[in-house]
């Protein structure tokens, strides 16, 4: 449903008629590159990077399978929640959500992952890549406890990347301005969503008061 019109509008199928399969062709359109983003990728958590993740309640954790299937899922807690272990190691807490497990099952194929951590009302973001693996680690799970929940797993990262990315995105996006967001009537409720999706056979009011009391009662427990 288009949220402008209130209609819904059927997408046809896009045909690609200019496709870019080389870095050359990218150049020959943009080149150039200043100076400082050439020396900005770091190989370790610098003092910057740090206090950026000590004080992000939020990060996209990317991750793929070995047949090239990625995932991009989001993470949150209080601020600081990702723990910056030494200069090359980040630990990230697995709270209970969906059971799916796909960043899991991708990390245990292929050990890659990418993070961006943001932090409210600034317009930067600090990115990292680097392997990963999921530990059960009893001393690092208990460090990262939140109302006496102890989580399950951990996530450790090793950093081979870290850098601030400029905030031209969220500018653009306004993300952090509610006043210039587009309406959100029209949209579906996750209820909503989960319920014609997964063609349930439970009533939709049911459903939605399930979801009400995980969000209000069950951040930390299954």
């Amino acid at each position: 449903m288009c949220w402008k019109t209130g209609r819904i509008e059927a997408l046809m199928p896009y045909e690609i008629t200019d496709p870019i399969t080389s870095e050359a062709q990218i150049r020959e359109v943009v080149d150039g590159i200043h100076i400082a983003q050439r020396h900005k990728v770091l190989d370790h958590i610098d003092t910057h990077c740090r206090v950026w993740i000590e004080h992000s309640p939020f990060v996209v954790m990317a991750t793929f399978d070995a047949d090239g299937r990625v995932d991009a899922s989001p993470k949150g807690d209080p601020a600081g929640f990702v723990r910056v272990l030494d200069d090359k190691t980040l630990a990230i807490p697995d709270r209970p959500g969906n059971h799916l497990f796909m960043g899991f099952r991708n990390i245990l194929a292929t050990g890659r992952i990418g993070l961006i951590f943001l932090v409210p009302n600034r317009n930067e973001v600090v990115r990292v890549n680097g392997s990963a693996e999921i530990v059960r680690d009893l001393a690092l799970r208990e460090r990262m406890a939140i109302k006496g929940r102890v989580p399950d797993f951990a996530i450790v990262v090793r950093v081979e990347e870290a850098f601030y990315h400029c905030g031209k995105a969220i500018l653009r996006s306004a993300l952090w301005s509610p006043d210039r967001a587009a309406p959100t009537e029209g949209l579906p409720t996750y209820g909503e969503a989960i319920h014609a999706q997964g063609q349930l056979d439970v009533p939709l009011a049911e459903v939605e008061k399930r979801l009400k009391h995980n969000d209000e009662n069950r951040l930390y427990d299954e």
